[in-house]
């Protein structure tokens, strides 16, 4: 019966302990938001932002070894080189390696030696994402959704309005968290198998098609409604006035300035993003066609 009794308490006590030990929503919100946080903060040449990730993943790692072996070997293979972006990839990676530091600090718990995940699988992980997911995270957040949030308040701005310019910025950083989370769960959730489920879901890709498009026709309206060009040229013949701004805007209103953004595009296509040298040439540009009274 005592025996009985000690066996029952000891599987309780172990079941506590693991209990203790599992990650839960709310470590991943600490971890998140402390990667968030501190994600550019400690960069270097040589460990780029490795030691934003250990900080982030610093309370799961306490909570997972319970050695204090372990936990220094943790944090020394959190210090090598790392570098991604911080939403899609940041998120993403930050709850994979807390999956894989779980799965590895419960084998090391058991004595199952076969069963541990190794370090270098952990590391492998992390080189083997960081970059692929940045480029989808760069295109996203940098390339499309900035822009689509500073297109919409941009008759704000302009009107004189500071929340033109404070509204697109603070929608940015409360979507991205907010994403960014989401992310950090489907990693940890999924494992290594959320990059798959990330760079070639069906409804990733299909949210990433839809952001190009629409990304796409916010810079065609920018274009139209920001990008002001228009010539004074009109002539006379048979006795009746020609103005040449009124014969273009029948074929294709706004058309001088869909052809001013095309050739911009065209130059930073063959020569790359030299925005100085872009405006600097469009000055010069103007400025001639302005004196000769073409525009």
């Amino acid at each position: 019966m005592m025996e009985n009794i000690e066996a029952k308490d000891d599987l309780k006590g172990t079941q506590s302990n693991s209990t203790d030990s599992k990650i839960t929503k709310k470590d991943l919100l600490l971890s998140w938001i402390r990667w968030w946080y501190a994600n550019e903060i400690p960069h270097s040449y040589d460990r780029m932002i490795a030691p934003s990730l250990l900080w982030g993943l610093m309370p799961i790692l306490r909570k997972l070894y319970k050695k204090s072996e372990d936990l220094k070997e943790a944090y020394k293979r959190h210090l090598v080189f790392y570098n991604t972006q911080a939403i899609w990839g940041g998120g993403t990676i930050l709850g994979i390696t807390a999956s894989l530091e779980e799965a590895r600090a419960r084998a090391l718990e058991e004595n199952k030696g076969e069963d541990v995940v190794t370090p270098d699988v952990i590391n492998s992980t992390k080189v083997g994402l960081m970059g692929p997911l940045a480029g989808i995270g760069d295109a996203i957040d940098s390339g499309t959704v900035q822009y689509i949030l500073i297109g919409m308040f941009l008759p704000w701005a302009k009107a004189g309005s500071a929340l033109g310019a404070l509204i697109p910025w603070i929608a940015f950083v409360a979507l991205t968290f907010t994403y960014g989370f989401y992310f950090t769960q489907l990693g940890y959730r999924l494992g290594r198998a959320a990059a798959i489920e990330i760079v070639s879901g069906k409804g990733i890709r299909s949210i990433i098609d839809g952001l190009s498009i629409l990304g796409t026709f916010m810079m065609g309206i920018l274009a139209a409604l920001y990008v002001s060009v228009s010539t004074p040229l009109k002539w006379s013949l048979s006795g009746k006035e020609f103005v040449l701004q009124d014969i273009l805007d029948k074929i294709l209103p706004g058309l001088l300035p869909l052809l001013t953004v095309l050739l911009v595009y065209l130059y930073f296509s063959k020569k790359g993003l030299k925005i100085i040298q872009a405006l600097l040439g469009l000055v010069v540009i103007f400025g001639v066609l302005g004196v000769i009274g073409i525009l």
